[in-house]
């Protein structure tokens, strides 16, 4: 399996080489500005302990608090965390937040946890961290298998530690502990709003057909919007694999089914596929919502979409992204495309140190304004230097991360 935090790096130099950026850039972003690695003793409902790994990689603080999800999964290890980290350093920068980039996680399968050794777990993992967080530090959110009850036990646990009562530490929050209204669909429509930004320019059939592979919060999501908007969900996917029909499918009735069978095995109407045929189907459009490095040197040459709208980080490799270059396939690049989890996350953040509560028409708004200003963006400038979106919204981020250093 390619290691992320390579792949990240390979986008870093392949950016600066684009843009002609100075080689003090990507030097201060090669490392992280500090990699924590800590233990978690949990009590488990059996009266044992067990010690959990946990991470903490705070990469830039150059525009503002550290910010990213804490993912907890047993593949979570510290080059995942620390490309993570680098990536949302750039989509920060991308999205011209004020925030800099972090990541968090654990390494556990949190299904293999009852709900009080989970929560006992998310408090555990804030015990010990905590000094390194805060609303002008670090400023944890959700992430793979991180849920709203989540953030609030972790807010809760800071909160009690430290007596901070702005609840702006965490964010991805329950709207009645400070959440921001759109929190949960932002991702999923942040992505839609860079798609419908750039459709007129990608040459799409009206009524495109979209398959999508990952249907958790953001994938789940953005199925329904797409499907709202007029396009033909063919093909969705949970970890155990998928369904398609090219006639369309009604992703409402396929979460409700999922709900009540635990999986999309037996989903009648439809042909069962797995995850990796799922990439390789015949669509217009291919939105990868789950994992890194899911397309790959070894399948890229037989992507058949039009257009990639990454809503998982880091589902390309540099090596399909090659190949899907030379093949004139569209990649709409993550730091872009799922940069609206962050944004309004960011909004949550702004509303909690203001003491305020946004409409979720507002929120909506403003998230539009930003989204639809920096995917024109990043088009112009991929056609200013010849290259593609990746390297271009590379670029930008780099060139603010640069302003700001000078800055400061």
């Amino acid at each position: 399996m390619p290691n992320p935090f390579q792949n990240a790096l390979t986008q870093l130099k392949r950016a600066r080489e684009a843009g002609g950026l100075s080689n003090d850039v990507l030097a201060r972003m090669e490392t992280p500005e500090r990699e924590i690695r800590v233990a978690i003793p949990i009590l488990m409902d059996d009266g044992s302990i067990k010690i959990f790994n946990g991470y903490r990689i705070q990469h830039s603080s150059a525009r503002g608090p550290y910010k990213g999800g804490i993912r907890l999964h047993p593949q979570a290890d510290v080059n995942e965390v620390k490309a993570l980290a680098l990536w949302m350093t750039m989509k920060t920068a991308v999205a011209g937040i004020p925030m800099g980039g972090g990541k968090g996680g654990i390494t556990v399968d949190p299904k293999t946890l009852s709900r009080a050794e989970l929560e006992r777990l998310s408090r555990g993992w804030v015990r010990t961290l905590y000094r390194d967080l805060g609303p002008k530090i670090d400023v944890p959110a959700p992430d793979v298998n991180t849920t709203p009850e989540i953030m609030a036990w972790m807010s809760d646990e800071f909160e009690k530690l430290t007596g901070d009562k702005t609840g702006a530490t965490f964010t991805g929050k329950p709207l009645g502990k400070g959440g921001s209204e759109g929190r949960g669909s932002a991702t999923g429509l942040g992505g839609f709003i860079v798609f419908n930004a750039l459709s007129k320019k990608l040459n799409l059939p009206k009524n495109a057909r979209v398959a999508i592979q990952g249907m958790g919060n953001v994938g789940g999501h953005a199925a329904r919007i797409f499907a709202e908007h007029g396009y033909k969900i063919i093909a969705m996917s949970d970890s155990r694999g998928g369904i398609f029909n090219e006639k369309g499918l009604d992703p409402k009735a396929i979460e409700e089914y999922k709900r009540a069978h635990g999986s999309l095995a037996g989903f009648s109407g439809a042909k069962a596929v797995s995850n990796a045929e799922l990439l390789e189907l015949e669509t217009d459009v291919l939105i990868p919502a789950a994992l890194e490095n899911q397309i790959t040197s070894a399948n890229a040459k037989n992507i058949k979409a039009k257009v990639i709208l990454e809503l998982a980080n880091g589902p390309t490799t540099p090596e399909a992204d090659d190949i899907l270059l030379e093949r004139e396939i569209t990649v709409i690049p993550d730091i872009l495309a799922n940069s609206g989890g962050v944004i309004v996350s960011f909004f949550e953040w702004e509303q909690n140190l203001k003491r305020e509560h946004w409409s979720e028409k507002d929120v909506c708004e403003k998230l539009k304004i930003i989204l639809e200003r920096e995917a024109a963006a990043v088009w112009k400038r991929a056609k200013n230097l010849s290259t593609d979106l990746r390297r271009a919204a590379f670029v930008i981020a780099l060139e603010r991360v640069e302003a700001a250093l000078k800055a400061k």
